[in-house]
């Protein structure tokens, strides 16, 4: 039976070996189940958030991935919009993973919201003036988008293509698959960047607070950049990481050397506006605070090396790297830049998100830090558990990779 669900002309491992395969996928979905039961049974005491630390290890997860799976709209807006039609061979691996990337992503905030069967009232009693109202329904909106570019592949697999009326609904989408792309686009930047702008008009955190353009903080445009740099790169590494594990060419060298190229020019502009921004915030914000740079950095476990590692070691440098046709042409440098380049994304999302509070802001506060609960990490790790299984199902019953057969004939 389940020889028959494989797409035609092509080799996948036995039922035997998938299992085998997928077990600690399920363990970590498990840990995750568990998690979950107990911080809906029993409650937000279940994790070390505080008045301190509203936001914590789920907020650190949900932005690091929603920035990750930027490389699903920005993919499709290349392909669909711009007309790189190299991207092809990749675009489909880009849905899914930004598929589970903004699905992961709810499903962490359900939990996080602590009772998820009120989610509705986000939508029906919305706060107009709150940039995260704009998140909850950009977000909502474009995993609703992201099933409908999901849903074509299904409907091609070999047993499901069978039934006329499913074949012909899916054939009909990717006919108006550009429409969804511009869409996606349209939602994806509006959210990535209200992310970015909820820090920057925290006025009573200077270490977050800039200022910048309108009603737009300059953190707006940062993370909506950051997202489009860092996208690219990690469906680079998803989609080698699954060459790597199935020992088959998936796609060709071409699509990852277009991502590649275009994802080291946006780290570059991003990496200067982030140095700038970063010098205005030394010189500018911080002193009419009537801080200096180091006040920020004088307690506590955060300390200057992760502004050194951010911007230097996981910007400048994989940067460079992308940028360097001779580097992104070497297996191991491409590998090696874009994972630096989502490493110092996740880097970001980190300080923003949890520096910003541990940072005291009155006289009688002190420095703090933030340290997880295992319910925390189970609920966090479940979404790569699920990333896993997903992505392993898909590639084993739907065509993903358009030139799968072509780059790996099937020796009869």
């Amino acid at each position: 039976m389940d020889s028959v669900l494989i797409p035609e002309g092509v080799k996948r491992c036995s039922p035997k070996a998938f299992f085998f395969w997928t077990l600690p996928w399920l363990a970590l979905l498990l840990w995750g189940g568990i998690s979950a039961l107990l911080c809906l049974w029993k409650g937000l005491n279940q994790t070390n958030m505080s008045d301190y630390f509203a936001f914590a290890l789920w907020i650190v997860f949900d932005l690091a991935i929603i920035a990750l799976g930027a490389g699903a709209f920005f993919t499709g807006f290349l392909t669909y919009i711009v007309g790189r039609k190299e991207l092809k061979d990749i675009i489909n691996a880009a849905v899914i993973i930004g598929f589970i990337c903004y699905s992961g992503a709810v499903a962490m905030l359900g939990i996080d919201i602590g009772q998820p069967i009120r989610g509705w009232f986000i939508f029906w009693h919305v706060n107009v003036h709150s940039m995260l109202a704009e998140v909850s329904f950009c977000i909502t909106c474009y995993l609703g988008v992201l099933l409908i570019e999901y849903i074509p592949l299904i409907l091609e697999n070999p047993q499901i293509e069978k039934v006329k009326p499913l074949r012909l609904f899916g054939q009909n989408l990717h006919g108006i698959m550009a429409i969804f792309a511009a869409t996606g686009t349209f939602l994806s930047f509006f959210h990535q960047g209200s992310l970015g702008g909820l820090y920057g008009v925290m006025y009573a955190r200077p270490f977050a607070f800039r200022e910048g353009f309108y009603v737009w903080p300059w953190t707006f445009f940062l993370f909506i950049l950051s997202a489009i740099a860092a996208g690219p790169s990690f469906t680079i590494l998803c989609t080698k990481l699954a060459q790597a594990i199935t020992r088959k060419r998936l796609v060709p060298d071409k699509a990852f050397q277009t991502l590649a190229k275009i994802s080291g020019s946006l780290l570059g502009v991003y990496i200067i506006l982030k140095i700038a921004d970063t010098l205005g915030w030394i010189y500018g914000i911080s002193p009419a605070a009537g801080l200096t740079f180091m006040d920020y950095f004088k307690e506590g476990p955060y300390g200057v090396w992760l502004l050194v590692l951010e911007i230097g070691v996981f910007g400048i440098i994989p940067a460079i790297i992308l940028l360097t046709p001779s580097a992104r042409k070497s297996e191991g440098w491409l590998i090696t830049g874009c994972l630096m380049n989502c490493t110092g994304i996740v880097l970001n999302r980190f300080t923003f998100t949890i520096v910003t509070l541990a940072i005291p802001v009155m006289p009688f506060d002190e420095f703090m830090s933030y340290l997880p609960t295992w319910q925390e990490w189970g609920i966090s790790l479940a979404v790569i558990g699920y990333g896993f299984l997903l992505f392993s199902l898909s590639y084993r019953y739907l065509p993903i990779f358009p030139k799968e057969r072509e780059l790996n004939p099937v020796v009869e």
